[in-house]
């Protein structure tokens, strides 16, 4: 089993920056890939980014000029760098993992964090 962590969510203004944090513990050498999700209140789960294990890398389009995902092998942790915030980033923020590569092109989830909240206000 995996287990992940969350980190660096709170509250921050219009056009502010935040980095989250994933840690994993567990098994962690059958992970393939990691990512991102968020879901804001009343609306679905979406992706946000994702990496794979050879480093490639996907970003939802909202995201994708202001948003760097990023992995540290050494400390088995995830970044999401967020920078230009918007008011549409609120959310809670959730990290995932994959097991091997036919899971993340079935876009099958294997492991999830428990969240970590985003609120872009002013």
């Amino acid at each position: 089993q995996v287990q992940l962590v969350e980190s660096g969510g709170g509250l921050v203004q219009p056009g502010g920056s935040l980095r989250l944090s994933c840690a994993a513990s567990g098994s962690i050498f059958i992970i393939y890939a990691m990512g991102w999700y968020r879901q804001a209140p009343g609306k679905q789960r979406e992706l946000v980014a994702a990496i794979t294990r050879g480093g490639s890398t996907n970003y939802a389009n909202s995201v994708k000029d202001r948003f760097t995902i990023s992995r540290d092998n050494t400390k088995n942790t995830v970044y999401l760098q967020m920078n230009s915030l918007k008011p549409a980033d609120t959310a809670v923020y959730y990290c995932t993992a994959d097991k091997e590569s036919y899971n993340t092109w079935r876009n099958v989830r294997d492991y999830w964090g428990q969240g970590t909240q985003v609120t872009v206000s002013s």
